[in-house]
């Protein structure tokens, strides 16, 4: 048989090969220009050739169709060194009115009798920060959620200036004081944990980092908790995620158990 017979389709084999090659490139475009696509739960297409179009790289986003959420929201919060460090009295008294909403939770003092956190006297843009993302959703809460979705600029800038103003008081329900563990005092450099110190210092404080001392125990291990399984997703850079998870559940006891037995420095934390 010459090669010109060869590979014609009078010969029996050439067609077999050919049509063996033919229905695994249909199989395959198949597959993974249709199939695929749809079985993705999260995508929706107005047409198949919307989904052919996706497959290839080059969506067709139709106005009917809702597009997928990719990720969680981030923090919409723009924070500087200097953000509300003078505040106004007459700021500091407007949010005094607005925190009176705020007593059944975090107490009318800023100083929670519950497992709220503690604002009297936390730095200002660290309230701000968290208002804001509260009210954007890149954090969420039951209670705060609804709370914050209707606050303006400047209400969330008067409540943050408010609770800055406030002393620092000791906590209705210290643990008895417990010496540092390791994990809060030199990190875990081979997992690239930092010393909590480094952003959550008296001395040294990372702008939108709380203060801790004196805080719930119960709330700062939540807190780590939801960090490590990335419920909590408005940490800048994924800073705290990325600690939380390399953290063991008993480093996370320990820290939250430390924090929560510190007495606060009694100051003011604005002028």
């Amino acid at each position: 048989m010459g090669a010109r017979e060869l590979f014609t389709f009078r010969n029996p084999y050439f067609s077999a090969g050919v049509g063996i090659a033919a229905g695994l490139f249909l199989l395959t475009a198949l597959g993974g220009f249709i199939i695929l696509p749809y079985a993705q739960k999260d995508l929706q297409f107005a047409s198949l050739w919307d989904a052919i179009c996706s497959a290839a790289g080059l969506p067709q986003r139709s106005a009917s169709v809702p597009t997928a959420k990719v990720g969680p929201r981030l923090s919409e919060a723009i924070l500087t060194p200097t953000i509300l460090a003078r505040p106004s009295q007459e700021s500091i008294g407007r949010g005094a009115t607005l925190a009176q909403r705020c007593a059944i939770c975090h107490g009318p003092t800023g100083i929670s009798r519950a497992d709220s956190p503690n604002l009297a006297g936390q730095y200002a843009a660290v309230i701000y920060k968290e208002l804001v993302d509260f009210r954007s959703g890149a954090r969420t809460n039951a209670v705060m959620s609804p709370f914050a979705v209707n606050l303006t600029d400047q209400e969330i800038a008067d409540l943050a200036a408010y609770y800055a103003y406030l002393p620092r008081l000791p906590a209705y329900h210290p643990t008895p004081q417990l010496p540092k563990p390791r994990i809060v005092i030199y990190g875990a450099p081979m997992r690239g944990i930092a010393p909590c110190g480094s952003c959550h210092g008296s001395l040294d404080n990372k702008t939108g980092s709380p203060w801790l001392e004196g805080q719930s125990e119960a709330y700062m291990k939540a807190q780590l908790q939801a960090f490590a399984a990335s419920q909590r997703t408005n940490d800048i850079s994924q800073q705290m995620r990325n600690v939380a998870r390399a953290m063991t559940p008993q480093e996370i006891d320990e820290a939250a158990a430390y924090y929560a037995s510190q007495p606060p420095e009694v100051v003011k934390a604005t002028d």
